[in-house]
């Protein structure tokens, strides 16, 4: 009986509304590290940063391991916040590096990350001991 309180409090509105936040940004980032793997125009946009490719792989690893972490409760929080440090650097990317760029979509996610690792913050500070 003493799991019933944990149980409605997991599935109120702004939990639900978080998981599905979640699973929509996991998706996305599951879909954009796809992206920077398989090359494609990906390339061609890392070569304009004039760093090398080996960003492109990093930014890759980073958002497949934000996107996992999204989905595991524990990390959740953490994932989000780590993420939302990538799309500040995308963010800054788009608008001062590229020529053609468009800050448009990592705005969005940055702020949809930023508020998932607001809202998950007690998971995140349970993770670090605080």
């Amino acid at each position: 009986m003493s799991d019933r309180p944990n149980l409605a409090r997991n599935l109120t509105v702004t939990g639900v509304v978080l998981w599905v936040l979640q699973v929509v940004l996991a998706a996305e980032f599951l879909y954009s590290g796809y992206l920077l793997f398989s090359g494609g125009d990906t390339v061609d946009t890392f070569e304009q940063l004039g760093l090398g490719q080996w960003l492109r792989y990093l930014t890759g690893v980073l958002e497949v391991a934000g996107a996992i972490g999204l989905l595991i409760p524990r990390l959740a929080g953490l994932a989000a916040l780590g993420l939302a440090g990538v799309m500040v650097g995308a963010t800054a990317t788009e608008i001062f590096v590229l020529e053609d760029g468009s800050p448009v979509l990592p705005l969005i996610l940055l702020l949809v990350c930023a508020g998932v690792a607001w809202f998950r913050r007690a998971s995140t500070l349970a993770l670090l001991g605080r």
